[in-house]
C-alpha cells in the first residue's frame, strides 16, 4: 500500500506530466499557425514583406505566407473571397473605399474588442497617435475595422533640373494650364524625356482615381442630387479632351499600360519632368537606394482647374484588415498590430537606411519625430496638409448625393470606376473619340444608378 507522502507524489508528478503534456500540445497547435496575407505589390508592401523575419523574431510561432498581386487583380481576387467566406485570406490589404462599406456587410471582423481583450498590446500600439481623420476613416459605428499600413493624397513631383534647364519655375499651387505649359517645354522624346507622366493604365484605382480628381477642378461631378449620371457634361468633356491632349503631345508612349508602380519608376529614371500622383512617392522618389533624382526631385499641390480648387488632391489609405472568415484572428492581429506600429516605422528606417523611406501619413509620431522632419522635411509638411484637407464631404465645384473625392463611396463603383477607366484609355489610346468613351461612361453610370436603386 502507499503511503500519503507516495500517493502525494504520484498525483503531483501525474499533474505536473499533464501540464507539461497539455503545454507541449498547445506549443505545436500554437507553431502550426500559419496566416496567408493578400496584399498589393507597392513597394511599401513588398519592404514589409521583405521584413518577415523581424515579424517571426518576435513571433516565432506564426508562419507567414504572402500573396502579392498588382492592384487591379488584388482587390478582384479579395472581393470575391472575403464576399463569399472562402477563407483564402488571414490578412486582407483593404482600401479606405472598401473598409466601411464591408464593415456594413459584416465581411471584417472589428479591431476594437480585440484591442479591449489584449491591454498591454493597446497600450503600446496606442491607437490614439493615428491620425485622427485616417482613423476617422476606418471606424464604422463606435469599431476600428481596419489599421492603416500608409495614407496618402495627391501631389505634383518635379524634377527641378529639367525645370532649371527650361527656365521654369514651378508655383507651389500650380493649375493645370501652367502644367500643360511646363511639359511642352520640357517634352524631349528624342532624348527619352517627357514633359509629363499620368496614370493611363484602365482601373478605378489606377486611371479613374487620377481622373476623378482632374475633372473635379474642371467642375465635374460622377452624378448630380438625383443621381443622374454626370459623365457627358461639359466639365467632363473639357476635362477629358485636355487630358487626352496634354498626354498625346506632352506625354510618355504607351502610356494606357502605365499605372502608379510604372510611372514612379519613369519618375525616378529621370524621364517625367512632372508627375501627379500619390503623395506616398515622396519617399521613394527621395530615397537614393531607388531613384536619381533625390537631389533634383521637388515638391508641390496638385494642380487645381478652372472650375473650382475642391477636390484637387484625393484622400487614401491602405490598410490591414481581418476578414470574417479566418480561422487564424489571434495570429493574424498579432501580425496588423506589428506592422503598422511605431516600432515597424523605425524598423523600415534602420533598414533603409533613411527616415524619409517610411510608411507615411499614418501616425501623429512620425511627423513629430525630429529624425523625419529632418530626412522628410522638404516633404513632409506638405503631405500632411494635403491629407489633412481632403475632404471627402466637399470635393465637387456642385453638389452630389455621395462622399468621396477620386471615388464614389457605393459598392457598385468598384465595376463602374473600372468601366469608366476603361473607356478612359480608350480614349487616350485613339480607339474611340472622347465623345464617344463618354456617351459609353454616363450610359454606364446611369445604369449603375438604376439597378442600384439610387435613381427614383
Amino acid at each position: 500500500m502507499q503511503s500519503i507522502s507516495q500517493r502525494y507524489s504520484f498525483k503531483r508528478s501525474l499533474t505536473l506530466a499533464l501540464s507539461l503534456g497539455t503545454a507541449a500540445l498547445l506549443s505545436a497547435a500554437s507553431a502550426a499557425s500559419t496566416i496567408t496575407i493578400a496584399t498589393v505589390n507597392n513597394p511599401d508592401m513588398v519592404t514589409m514583406q521583405g521584413l518577415t523575419g523581424e515579424f517571426n523574431k518576435k513571433y516565432p510561432d506564426i508562419t507567414v505566407k504572402w500573396v502579392v498581386l498588382p492592384e487591379n487583380e488584388l482587390r478582384q481576387k479579395i472581393t470575391l473571397d472575403v464576399a463569399s467566406g472562402a477563407g483564402s485570406f488571414d490578412v486582407a490589404t483593404v482600401g479606405a473605399y472598401e473598409v466601411p462599406i464591408w464593415a456594413k456587410n459584416g465581411w471584417l471582423d472589428p479591431l476594437t474588442p480585440m484591442f479591449a481583450k489584449n491591454p498591454a498590446l493597446a497600450k503600446s500600439y496606442n491607437v490614439n497617435d493615428i491620425l485622427p481623420s485616417v482613423r476617422g476613416a476606418l471606424t464604422v459605428k463606435g469599431n476600428l475595422y481596419a489599421v492603416p499600413f500608409y495614407a496618402e493624397s495627391s501631389m505634383t513631383f518635379y524634377n527641378k533640373d529639367l525645370f532649371k534647364k527650361a527656365g521654369l519655375t514651378m508655383p507651389a499651387q500650380p493649375t493645370w494650364s501652367q502644367v500643360q505649359g511646363f511639359a511642352a517645354k520640357i517634352n524631349d522624346p528624342k532624348n527619352g524625356v517627357y514633359g509629363i507622366c499620368l496614370r493611363g493604365l484602365p482601373g478605378w484605382g489606377e486611371n479613374a482615381a487620377f481622373f476623378s480628381t482632374l475633372a473635379n477642378t474642371f467642375g465635374g461631378r460622377w452624378f448630380d442630387n438625383n443621381w443622374q449620371a454626370q459623365l457627358n457634361s461639359p466639365a467632363w468633356k473639357s476635362a477629358l479632351n485636355f487630358y487626352v491632349d496634354l498626354m498625346k503631345k506632352s506625354g510618355p508612349p504607351g502610356a494606357t499600360s502605365n499605372g502608379f508602380t510604372e510611372n514612379l519608376t519613369l519618375m525616378s529614371q529621370g524621364k517625367c519632368g512632372m508627375w501627379v500622383d500619390a503623395t506616398v512617392a515622396a519617399g521613394f522618389l527621395s530615397d537614393p537606394g531607388a531613384s536619381k533624382i533625390v537631389k533634383s526631385v521637388g515638391f508641390a499641390n496638385a494642380p487645381v482647374g478652372p472650375g473650382t480648387p475642391r477636390g484637387n488632391h484625393w484622400y487614401w489609405s491602405w490598410n490591414l484588415a481581418i476578414p470574417k472568415s479566418t480561422k487564424q484572428e489571434d495570429a493574424a492581429f498579432k501580425f496588423i498590430t506589428w506592422a503598422t506600429s511605431k516600432e515597424y516605422i523605425a524598423l523600415v528606417a534602420k533598414t533603409k537606411g533613411t527616415w524619409a523611406s517610411v510608411p507615411p501619413g499614418t501616425r501623429t509620431s512620425t511627423y513629430s519625430n525630429a529624425n523625419y522632419k529632418k530626412a522628410a522635411g522638404a516633404f513632409s509638411s506638405l503631405v500632411l496638409s494635403a491629407i489633412n484637407t481632403a475632404d471627402v464631404t466637399k470635393a465637387t465645384k456642385d453638389p452630389v448625393p455621395y462622399t468621396g473625392i477620386q471615388f464614389v463611396a457605393i459598392p457598385e463603383f468598384q465595376a463602374l470606376g473600372t468601366q469608366v477607366g476603361q473607356y478612359i484609355a480608350g480614349a487616350l489610346s485613339g480607339q474611340s473619340t472622347v465623345d464617344q468613351a463618354l456617351k459609353q461612361a454616363q450610359d454606364a453610370a446611369n445604369k449603375v444608378a438604376k439597378d442600384g436603386g439610387y435613381q427614383k
